[in-house]
């Protein structure tokens, strides 16, 4: 049997179903491509996970910039031009060598859009939403992240009134680099607690 269509075999299920579903209703002219382009371009570049790893480095940076975003994280975070969806009310938690930050939401899935972008579906599922509490250290074991047993760990619950952002410690071995480079070392995980920073290639 022939056919003259093309497959996207280099997409997964979900992807080929995002791109089935966004051809079709291109085809139909309910969805103008340009505006697609324009929301993932704004998401990949605009809002996302950049945007709090160059919050996170300036911090690790600039001691005067650290002391604001712990007094007034919305409005430091701010002066960088990172505002919007769901990052009006924002506070930072850093983590030390005494205490490890984590991040959830019990209620529903409030997370910080403007510096972080979407959330992960991980994030608004039923099991890590529950366990993230009753049993944070074996909830970041199952993520790879096993903490010095005296090392406390301190779980944080976003609400529409306020969201939070971890801020990781500062990998050793990272003396010496400017912002730009010490933003590709911290990650979206590292900045809600299921990960630290990356630390430096060798």
């Amino acid at each position: 049997m022939s056919h003259d269509h093309d497959h996207d075999n280099d997409l997964d299920r979900m992807a080929a179903r995002v791109r089935a579903l966004e051809t079709i209703l291109v085809r139909k002219g309910l969805v103008d491509p340009r505006a697609i382009d324009a929301i993932v371009e704004t998401y990949e570049t605009r809002v996302g996970p950049r945007n709090g790893a160059r919050v996170v480095a300036k911090a690790w940076t600039d001691p005067a910039y650290a002391d604001w975003l712990k007094r007034d994280a919305t409005g430091a975070i701010a002066s960088l031009g990172y505002t919007g969806r769901q990052g009006e009310h924002m506070q930072a938690v850093f983590n030390s060598r005494d205490t490890h930050n984590l991040v959830v939401c019990t209620l529903c899935s409030c997370y910080p859009w403007s510096v972080l972008g979407l959330p992960p579906v991980w994030y608004k599922a039923p099991p890590y939403r529950s366990r993230a509490v009753i049993d944070p250290r074996g909830v970041l074991e199952e993520f790879g992240l096993t903490l010095p047993g005296d090392r406390k760990i301190r779980v944080w619950d976003s609400t529409a009134e306020l969201r939070y952002l971890v801020v990781p410690m500062r990998p050793a071995g990272s003396e010496g680099w400017d912002e730009e480079r010490l933003a590709g070392l911290v990650t979206r995980d590292s900045m809600i607690g299921t990960g630290l920073a990356l630390e430096p290639a060798p």
